[in-house]
């Protein structure tokens, strides 16, 4: 076939319909292509899309496909979601645009690290056209791509590296100043008295002089070569774990490298600064069990409500701090979006709880624990967690006292949230009275934000979390 092709174009018609080609045998599904060159290039397969991996997020640079929910041959609609996506911050849904039929799938459930426009699964129009594509290969597809990475070992005896024996590691230090012939070396004179003071074989030394001669600068360096080396011996176990100890090497999730590159960055990068102040939660506590005590299990509120709910309070009042760094302006918002940093199994993420400071305690309790909820199961949105204009940080309900956050870049601040406890204070009457404490710390970006602006943004959530009534009006 390829010969009778080639011959074709021989005479000129490498550009002309191949329709007029005699005695070439197609395969099923395949057309020709009038304006090809010669060799099987000549087929087309049917008409199809490619899918490649979409960015579902701003910061998504690859993602993994956590699962396909279609299978080759599989109808699909416009919506239809195909695949789980784990992007850098939650598990998505990708979802198809038109209709059609799932011809190939080009990487296997649990492919890992795919960049932005991998070509990932192929549509075509017909069920008759499937077979065409038995296989088909994406130009330009990662070969690493197709097969997901093998599952974690189970936990099994280490083996630590094998380390230098005694003798061996101990060897520089272990004769000192029995100096070993080393007439054959050639060594400057200043070299060798340095050798034979110190013990050292010359032989052993590699010359940086002329013709490979020894000089001084050698033989220092094979000291300090030698002082270092029983160092890293005693050092290594201490790296790799005690000999004979069980381990579990967990591959990293997207997550969890997107959140040691953006807080490793952002401690880095960001000229921090921490505040610190103590509130009085005594009437927030009395407000929160009468409005409870009409309320339905499902709909109560938490301490955490009104934190939310004070945060956005106080950057409407301090709007300076409601504000975020980029490199030629800083912006500063119109709404308090306010992040509430949730754990999962796969790490930490962040639902904003947009415009809160138009929002009631109610529609705030409501909403933080649907987006809660959605972000444990992995199924937020990439508008519900991606943005945001300011973070809460609350620990107190794991007993935590007090502590210090890591800033979200580009946002400027972020609040930690301590526990509640009761304390012992003056009653300004002589006498002494029981009160209930909590600390919080604002992290701040000095970039965007003085120190008095940090300050006068705690003073007003700490007016509002201490009169909570002042929030409801």
């Amino acid at each position: 076939m390829s010969a009778n092709l080639g011959r074709a174009a021989m005479r000129g018609l490498g550009r002309a319909p191949l329709a007029h080609l005699r005695g070439v045998a197609l395969p099923s599904g395949a057309t020709l292509r009038p304006w090809a060159t010669c060799g099987p290039r000549f087929l087309a397969l049917p008409t199809h899309t490619v899918l490649t991996m979409p960015a579902l997020s701003p910061t998504m640079t690859a993602g993994n496909i956590a699962s396909w929910l279609k299978k080759e041959g599989e109808s699909v609609r416009a919506g239809d979601t195909i695949a789980l996506v784990e992007t850098d911050k939650a598990t998505v849904d990708f979802e198809v645009l038109d209709d059609g039929i799932v011809a190939k799938l080009l990487v296997a459930d649990g492919a890992s690290d795919l960049p932005v426009g991998t070509p990932v699964a192929v549509i075509v129009e017909e069920a008759g056209d499937v077979a065409a594509f038995k296989d088909y290969k994406a130009v330009g597809e990662p070969a690493a791509a197709a097969a997901a990475p093998p599952a974690p070992a189970a936990p099994a005896v280490a083996a630590p590296p094998p380390a230098p024996t005694p003798a061996a590691a101990a060897a520089p230090v272990a004769a000192p100043r029995a100096a070993v012939s080393s007439g054959s070396a050639p060594a400057s004179p200043l070299a060798r008295r340095m050798a034979a003071a110190t013990g050292m074989d010359l032989a052993s030394i590699a010359g940086s002089g002329l013709g490979g001669r020894i000089i001084a600068v050698d033989v220092e360096a094979a000291q300090a070569a030698a002082v270092a080396a029983p160092a890293m011996a005693v050092a290594a176990p201490a790296a790799f774990g005690v000999s004979g100890a069980l381990f579990e090497d967990v591959p990293h999730n997207n997550i969890r490298k997107i959140i040691a590159k953006r807080l490793t960055d952002s401690k880095r990068d960001v000229p921090h600064y921490y505040l610190a102040t103590e509130c009085v939660l005594d009437e927030l506590v009395r407000l929160r069990a009468n409005a409870n005590a009409s309320l339905e299990k499902a709909d109560k509120l938490s301490v955490n409500d009104f934190i939310i709910k004070a945060s956005a309070k106080a950057l409407v009042d301090v709007p300076q701090a409601n504000s975020a760094w980029f490199d030629d302006f800083v912006r500063t918002y119109k709404h308090a979006d306010v992040c509430v940093a949730v754990s999962t199994d796969k790490g930490l993420i962040t639902p904003i709880i947009a415009k809160a400071e138009l929002k009631t305690l109610s529609q705030i309790s409501a909403e933080t624990k649907e987006l809660a909820g959605r972000a444990r199961a992995n199924k937020l949105k990439p508008e519900e967690f991606m943005g945001g204009t300011f973070t809460v940080s609350n620990l107190g309900m794991f007993g935590v006292k007090n502590f210090t956050a890591i800033i979200n870049p580009p946002q400027a601040c972020i609040l930690a949230v301590g526990g509640m406890e009761k304390k012992v204070v003056s009653d300004g009457k002589g006498g002494f009275k029981e009160v209930s404490v909590m600390i919080v710390s604002l992290s701040a970006d000095h970039r965007v934000i003085d120190g008095a602006v940090g300050a006068q943004w705690l003073a007003a959530f700490k007016k509002y979390i201490e009169n909570p009534v002042l929030m409801l009006v």
